[in-house]
This record gives structure tokens, C-alpha cells and sequence, in this order.
């Protein structure tokens, strides 16, 4: 069995609340009960209905803002980011803004309406979000040229990639004669070549800010044929803009730098790039020089000269065994001579007739082997070993 600490727990929690783009901008109404309002300038104060209450925190930068008279048992209207307060496990709603029932009450709905209609038609549907390019050279920022936002965004865009142009296309970013600026400020970059357009404003009311949740800007930044990452108030709050673009971003500053990438961390990749290259030319060079080597050796053994040279002392080999053959075969030839000589000589009639023997043959040199060859009163001639002798037959 797992077994978890009550910190874990609690951060889990957190971080599902904190997930939730529905509980990061909401508008809640109740009655005020248990106000606090702290020496540090914060407020701590339940709103609640018949059925439920709800514990919130407003810090003391907006509850400076707030123009109306909250106190206990008043119906207010809360905006604000529903979180864990983690030291006491408690969900609050951290509030930015505290209206009167009435008044911001019909924008809220209007912003609702609008946001619904929008969603039902697809324009916040994840998979019609475009990629933001990783690397653009020209950059659209649509806002005022007086705003902050313009030299907050300038000032990340010099720091992180100094190589990008940006591109100002201005326009107003409050009031009702803003969201059909807007639109023509958006469209002049369609026609333009930038690779992604900032759409910027700093932070305030939800009337500052209404004219990011006018109908005519979503649907401009729906059809628009160039990626918009939306930096519209400040991280808590959300316009119809933010779910329409293709990325959000919590703040002008945080927009140029979702758009662009860290310079030092190009660098950084550019050597890494640099080594691993340079490892690669390395390996292979040291490779190629091998093969190189190889070959070489190869070639030196089949350069003209050597080849003469082998062929040359296969030549002489060979030329050797030849001489060594023919030698060979005129001494058996010569010792096959002897042996026929010492054969014939030994077989030599001479020789014979040295010994005694005697060579009979007739007139016509006919030898005589049987008497029968002969007869009565014919002449013969016998051949000695050194003479001849010329005899007479009686009988």
C-alpha cells in the first residue's frame, strides 16, 4: 500500500485546480460575510448563497482598486483564479476585481454567451491550433505604439533573438472604438510576410479589457493565415482572444518569449552542433586516411616497375626450372646413348669376329648361314677379325 504525506496530497490538488482553465478566470456572486480587511492591506473575506460559501483572499494591489463600498451582508460580484492555499488546505478564490451585482454582472454574461457560442462552433477546438514557428525572422505585434506592451515585447525580442525584425502594426487596445482597429491592424500583417503576430495588451479591468472579448477580434484572429499567440492583461486573467489564438500567453513579455527562441540556448545548441560535427569530420577523416594508406600499399605493389620487377623474378624462376629441365632430360638422353652405344658396340660383329669368329658370304655378299646355300665349286669370301679370305667349296 502507497502512502502519501499530507503535503503531497495537497500539492496534487493544487496543481489539478491550477490545470483547470475553467477555475483560472471566473465570475462568482454572493453575499460578503466575514470580511477581513488586514494592516498589510489585504482582504480576507466568505462570500456565500443559501447553499454554499466560499473563502477569498484579495491582495492589496487590487484591493486598492476596488471602487465600491464591500461590506458585510452586501451581494457582490467576485472575479478572480480559484487555487489551494496549501498551508491550511483550504480552496479560496484568489480575487482581482469585486463588482457591484448590475453592473459588470451584463458583461460578465455577455462574455459567457459569447465564449459559449464560439466553443460550439469549434473556434477553441484544440486541433485547429496552429504550430508557433521555432525560429521566425519577422515578428507582427499588434497593440498601441504608446503601450508598454510594445517596449516590454521590444525589450525581450533585443535580449532573446537581437536577429528577429519586428513588425508594429498599431492600433487602440481600449475602448469601443478599438476591437475594428483591431481587426484592420491584424489584417494589414495577413497581407504581410511575417512568420507570427503578437497580439498585446497590458493588464486591467475587464471594461480595459473588453474589447479582446469583442466578437468581430475572435473571429479576425480565427481566420487569420499566420499563427497569433495572444498576450492579453495579466496571468490571471482570460479573454476570448486567449482561446482563440493559437497560443496563450499570461503577459505581453511572456508572448515575445514564447515566440522566439533563447539566443544563449541557440548558441549552446550551435556547439554542441560544432563538437559533434567536428567528432564526425574527425572519425571520418581518420577512416578516409586509413583507406587511404590501404590503398596506397595496394597501388605501390601494382606500380609498372614492380610488376616488371615480379615478372621479372618469375622470368628468372621460371628460365631457372627450364635450364634446370633441360639439363636434366640431354643427361638421361646422354645416358640412354651410352647405353645404346655399349649395346651396339657389344653387338658389333667386329667385336665377334675379334674372338674368333669368322663371316661367311657369297659372291653377291649374301651371307651364309646353312650349307644349303651353297654348292660344289662356288666361291666364298671369309671375313676375319682383320682379313678376308676367298675360298673354294669342294663339297
Amino acid at each position: 500500500m502507497q502512502t502519501y504525506s499530507v503535503r503531497d496530497i495537497t500539492d496534487y490538488i493544487k496543481d489539478l485546480f491550477d490545470a483547470d482553465r475553467n477555475l483560472g478566470s471566473v465570475w462568482v456572486q454572493g453575499e460578503v460575510s466575514r470580511l477581513t480587511r488586514a494592516r498589510s492591506g489585504h482582504w480576507y473575506f466568505t462570500i456565500k448563497d443559501a447553499h454554499a460559501q466560499l473563502s477569498c483572499v484579495m491582495f492589496r494591489s487590487a484591493a486598492s482598486r476596488v471602487s465600491i463600498d464591500v461590506a458585510p451582508g452586501a451581494e457582490i460580484l467576485v472575479h478572480g483564479k480559484v487555487g489551494v492555499y496549501v498551508a491550511r488546505g483550504e480552496y479560496q478564490l484568489v480575487t482581482d476585481m469585486i463588482e457591484a451585482v448590475g453592473g459588470i454582472g451584463d458583461l460578465h454574461r455577455q462574455y459567457e454567451e459569447l465564449k459559449r457560442k464560439l466553443a460550439e462552433e469549434g473556434l477553441f477546438d484544440p486541433a485547429r491550433k496552429r504550430a508557433i514557428p521555432p525560429c521566425p525572422a519577422r515578428i507582427g505585434v499588434v497593440t498601441s505604439s504608446t503601450a508598454a506592451a510594445w517596449h516590454d515585447i521590444q525589450t525581450v525580442l533585443s535580449r532573446r533573438m537581437p536577429l528577429v525584425e519586428a513588425v508594429l502594426s498599431p492600433t487602440l487596445v481600449q475602448g469601443a472604438e478599438a476591437p475594428p482597429q483591431i481587426v484592420m491592424a491584424l489584417k494589414r500583417l495577413y497581407r504581410s510576410d511575417v512568420d507570427v503576430i503578437l497580439l498585446a495588451r497590458g493588464g486591467g479591468s475587464l471594461e480595459d479589457l473588453w474589447c479582446f472579448n469583442d466578437e468581430r477580434v475572435a473571429r479576425a484572429v480565427a481566420a487569420s493565415p499566420i499563427p497569433i499567440i495572444s498576450g492579453v492583461g495579466h496571468e490571471i486573467d482570460f479573454t476570448i482572444v486567449d482561446f482563440v489564438a493559437d497560443l496563450r500567453a499570461p503577459t505581453p513579455s511572456a508572448a515575445a518569449e514564447l515566440a522566439t527562441p533563447n539566443r544563449d540556448d541557440l548558441l549552446q545548441d550551435i556547439d554542441r552542433l560544432r563538437m559533434r560535427l567536428t567528432q564526425q569530420l574527425d572519425g571520418s577523416l581518420a577512416l578516409r586516411h586509413r583507406e587511404l594508406g590501404s590503398r596506397q600499399e595496394r597501388l605501390r605493389w601494382q606500380k609498372p616497375s614492380k610488376r616488371i620487377q615480379a615478372d621479372s623474378r618469375s622470368l628468372l624462376a621460371l628460365r631457372q626450372r627450364q635450364t634446370r629441365a633441360a639439363t636434366a632430360f640431354l643427361t638421361r638422353l646422354h645416358e640412354r646413348l651410352a647405353s645404346r652405344d655399349r649395346a651396339l658396340n657389344t653387338a658389333n660383329p667386329a667385336h665377334i669376329l675379334g674372338r674368333g669368329y669368322a663371316l661367311v658370304s657369297d659372291e653377291r655378299g649374301e651371307i651364309i648361314r646353312r650349307a644349303a646355300q651353297v654348292s660344289a665349286g662356288q666361291q666364298l669370301d671369309i671375313r676375319l677379325a682383320e682379313d678376308k679370305i676367298r675360298v673354294k667349296v669342294d663339297e
